[in-house]
């Protein structure tokens, strides 16, 4: 059930595994709760704070010396001299050098909170992580069965790992230009696909939640992708929140995932590129453990930022210790939610959940709003904002602004939607609304042209550029996704089909869309496999 202060919204009644979630992932906080450490404190944070307090003379790197003595006083002018005495090297006694450190304490207390086995801290945003976890996961095979919607990021690893990628659509509203999830029916087919044309899944890759704040059945995939010998990736980079309240979805972790993506910068309050990867204590745990190290250890930074990284256990802290505050900020979503469903302009996209059999649950620090019946691309809606009121929403579609609201924030909804009805009836927007009438629809996703080559060779193969029309029928060097809904149309080693060249002509035409890795904006030309 999607729940809101103030109403509700059932799921269709087929959905037979929402309960069974739903016990499972009360009866894991329970269980969890028992044995949870002490999350009241930040011991690498607190390293930080007293290494800083000794005042040092640091003749090592960084070049800032940690004062703001000489050249270093405009960076501490631009960030405060007390970012300048936390930002030291590593390798430092006392901090992260010795066994049982200040830093393994804090990343054993960030397992601990999110359910997992081991987590590991990341400076480089979950696009590492999304790295890190294909360089792994090849270690168990060269198959990956991949939600076709993944980021970029996990398809730049299946490149750099030689993957072999097979794919699993997820839902699409059409309507609305978003990708949701996948089902477990839809998982179960793919496995059952792969594995009777004799390349069986060696990993299984699904992204929950989405953008949007749909939220997929974890504990059943898992056990779907297990059933076929393979380990469940959760890209959870959205969901970093996700069980620190009872509203609030359950960390995959607790849920059968085996490793999971977590973003913990975008609503758990950590610095901006700060990350974690969390590994679940599950049947492929012992095997995982080591390949995932390994790939760490590339992927990683040997000069990792110590403000990141105590940024990562200072949000673990606040989100573990401070349930009310973010009970509060699903107060205000749903408050947002109320004033949305008050004016019939507007509508909840997560009303329309229901309807897609992928769905079991929602984020509601994620708002999404269809303006479809105010006449007006939300992309016209979501720059007046900006430009008139300096209100800044995560995204847009066509059709959709969405809404995010960190896990402990209160802003101000009731002042968000005043301008937001002020921009739509301000005068511009009569012009505004005209020129949309005039746009035309998206076509329908094409289907995915057949793999010639495997990603990574497509990715180095040498390459030409054509015009076009002489691009349908070669081999794509480039991976392209057009906006909106994001699913990648074609990568690396795709044959490039006429349907694909004429839905991304339309999208990069239109008013509202573009797409992602073109050549150039206008879609004219297409980067090829040269041929001998």
């Amino acid at each position: 059930m999607l729940e809101s202060s103030s109403q509700s919204v059932t799921l269709p009644a087929e959905h037979d595994s929402i309960d069974r979630v739903a016990h499972s992932a009360a009866s894991a906080r329970r269980e969890h709760s028992r044995f949870r450490l002490d999350q009241d404190r930040a011991p690498y944070a607190e390293a930080l704070q007293e290494f800083a307090g000794r005042e040092p003379i640091q003749l090592m790197v960084p070049g800032h010396g940690g004062t703001d003595a000489g050249m270093s006083t405009g960076l501490a002018d631009f960030i405060g001299e007390r970012a300048l005495h936390l930002d030291i090297p590593m390798l430092i006694d006392g901090v992260d050098l010795e066994a049982g450190s200040p830093f393994d304490q804090a990343v054993a207390l960030a397992a601990d909170a999110w359910g997992a086995r081991r987590t590991w801290f990341l400076t480089n945003g979950a696009s590492q992580a999304n790295r890190t976890v294909a360089l792994a996961v090849r270690g168990l095979g060269e198959n990956v069965l991949s939600q076709r919607s993944a980021h970029s990021s996990f398809s730049d690893g299946i490149v750099l790992a030689g993957l072999h990628p097979s794919y699993v659509l997820p839902n699409v509203d059409t309507r609305n230009g978003i990708a949701h999830g996948v089902s477990p029916a839809a998982l179960e087919a793919a496995l059952r696909d792969a594995h009777d044309h004799g390349r069986p899944a060696s990993a299984v890759y699904i992204v929950s939640p989405s953008y949007f704040g749909s939220v997929a059945d974890v504990w059943t995939l898992s056990e779907i992708a297990h059933s076929f010998g393979a380990p469940l990736i959760v890209d959870g980079a959205w969901g970093p929140h996700f069980g620190f309240h009872p509203r609030l979805p359950e960390s995959p972790a607790r849920l059968g995932a085996d490793l999971v993506v977590s973003s913990t910068h975008k609503l758990a309050g950590s610095l901006t590129q700060s990350a974690m990867l969390h590994l679940g204590d599950g049947p492929f745990a012992d095997v995982l453990e080591p390949l995932v190290e390994r790939a760490f250890g590339m992927t990683a930074s040997t000069s990792s930022s110590a403000l990141l990284m105590g940024s990562l256990d200072v949000a673990r802290r606040s989100l573990a210790t401070n349930e009310d505050a973010i009970g509060a900020s699903i107060v205000t979503a749903c408050r947002f939610r109320e004033l949305i469903a008050a004016d019939d302009r507007m509508r909840d996209v997560g009303e329309t959940f229901g309807s897609f059999d992928d769905i079991v649950d929602a984020d509601l620090l994620r708002v999404p709003i269809d303006l479809s019946a105010t006449g007006l691309s939300a992309h016209w809606v979501r720059d007046q904002l900006i430009g008139h009121h300096g209100i800044y929403f995560e995204m847009s579609t066509a059709t959709t602004l969405v809404a995010v609201i960190g896990a402990g924030k209160t802003p101000d909804v009731d002042a968000v939607h005043r301008a937001l009805v002020t921009v739509i009836e301000s005068d511009a927007a009569a012009q505004a609304r005209s020129e949309q009438l005039r746009a035309e629809d998206f076509p329908a996703l094409p289907a995915p042209g057949r793999m010639r080559l495997l990603p990574r060779d497509g990715y180095f193969a040498a390459t030409e550029v054509v015009p076009a029309a002489e691009a349908i029928g070669r081999i794509s060097a480039d991976a392209l996704a057009a906006y909106p809904p994001g699913v990648p149309n074609v990568l690396p080693g795709e044959e490039i089909t006429a349907e694909t060249v004429a839905f991304l002509d339309a999208v990069s035409s239109s008013p509202t869309g573009y797409v992602r890795g073109a050549v150039d904006s206008s879609l004219t030309r297409f980067r090829v496999i040269a041929e001998s």
